[in-house]
């Protein structure tokens, strides 16, 4: 239930001939095969590569915390 049997690839395949037609799905395939072989050496050149460790952090300046608000009084409390 719910898989594809070989009737429905064949139904399919038809299916996909008829609207892209051969010439078009061999471009398409071809293509995805350039595309797989640029990936893979894309890859190999990534670990062939040496490592450069990262620039040293720039030190930040330490900003002092802002000086506490005055403690309330008892005279603005009874206002």
């Amino acid at each position: 239930m719910g898989g594809l049997s070989l009737p429905h690839l064949i139904v399919l395949a038809l299916v996909v001939l008829i609207l892209f037609g051969r010439g078009r799905i061999s471009e398409m395939m071809g293509d995805f095969g350039k595309g797989i072989k640029s990936f893979k050496q894309g890859m190999n050149d990534e670990d062939n590569k040496p490592v450069t460790p990262p620039p040293a952090q720039i030190q930040q300046q330490q900003v002092p915390p802002p000086a506490p608000a005055p403690a309330p009084t008892s005279t603005d409390q009874a206002q």
